[in-house]
């Protein structure tokens, strides 16, 4: 009787993890249908499955738009809950199996190289602590021929359409600038660019002014975003960023300030043919769970 009671509690505990390992997908793909494809499912599946945790927590996690799915209060709140559940229940998975050794070596877009990176090789190495990393940071852009040559094992990139893109998600792109910034309407605008000539970023901000015909200057150029940080940070340029490398004293500047949408840049991790298998996923998903904490 134990016994069944036993099986009984984990078949339960199963259930509801997959329930949350769906909000988690969905939450982070804002949309069912991509969701679906991630999880192999159909889309009326997964709809069934968040409406059945909704139903089981008694809260509304989603706000439904024609467009996808947006997260309400309550679901930002479960999110990170969510998310630390599904990364213990990972673990356990690996309790028994021989520990992971070798090297691997990625590749990280340089606005990786803080926050995200960090937590990335913390989750990577409390996993996996015989496994040797090697970074290199660089622009999306260069990665995939170094992945494509064996360089690389694995990589950050952006461009969509290249094979066995795992998506990581998406990231809005600011006009950031300083709180104490004064702009002058009647001047070319400051900017601060990186100067890369590989990497679209050099060119985002200038080509977006110039679509709508605002004059602008270059003020400063690095090789890094934290460059362009600095002089962002000084009061001395305007310059497009990440969102997620906004700082305290910066302020996001928006169509009503006269400039135009950025857009998103999208996320992904690529992988070489030649990498070796067990490693490689290991790092994806670390940098996948790295990505969408920060």
């Amino acid at each position: 009787m134990h016994f069944i009671l036993a099986m009984n509690k984990m078949e339960r505990l199963l259930k509801s993890a997959d329930l949350l390992r769906t909000f988690v997908v969905v939450a982070e793909r804002e949309n069912i249908t991509h969701a679906a494809d991630v999880l192999g499912r159909t889309q009326s599946a997964i709809s069934v499955q968040v409406s059945k945790l909704e139903e089981t927590l008694e809260v509304r996690l989603f706000d439904r738009k024609a467009r996808g799915m947006t997260l309400t209060s309550d679901g930002d709140t479960l999110l990170p809950v969510a998310r630390k559940i599904m990364r213990e229940l990972e673990s356990v998975g690996t309790l028994f199996q021989d520990p992971l050794q070798g090297r691997i070596r990625v590749g990280i877009p340089h606005d990786y190289a803080d926050a995200i990176l960090e937590a990335a090789l913390v989750e990577f190495s409390r996993r996996h602590p015989l496994v040797e990393v090697s970074a290199q940071f660089g622009c999306t852009a260069t990665f995939p021929e170094e992945v494509r040559r064996g360089v690389l094992d694995v990589a950050v990139v952006s461009d969509t359409s290249l094979p066995g893109f795992h998506t990581l998600g998406t990231e809005r792109n600011v006009w950031a600038a300083s709180s104490n910034m004064q702009i002058d309407t009647d001047q070319p605008t400051p900017l601060a660019v990186l100067d890369r000539r590989s990497c679209g970023w050099s060119r985002l901000a200038p080509d977006a002014l110039d679509s709508i015909g605002r004059e602008w200057r270059l003020a400063y150029a690095s090789e890094s975003f934290a460059g362009v940080k600095a002089a962002i940070r000084s009061g001395l340029a305007i310059g497009a960023l990440p969102e997620a490398l906004m700082e305290p004293g910066m302020i996001a500047l928006t169509e009503i300030d006269g400039f135009p949408d950025l857009g998103r840049t999208a996320r992904g991790a690529i992988t070489s043919r030649d990498a070796p298998e067990n490693l490689a996923t290991a790092m994806v998903e670390a940098i996948d769970a790295a990505a969408n904490v920060a």
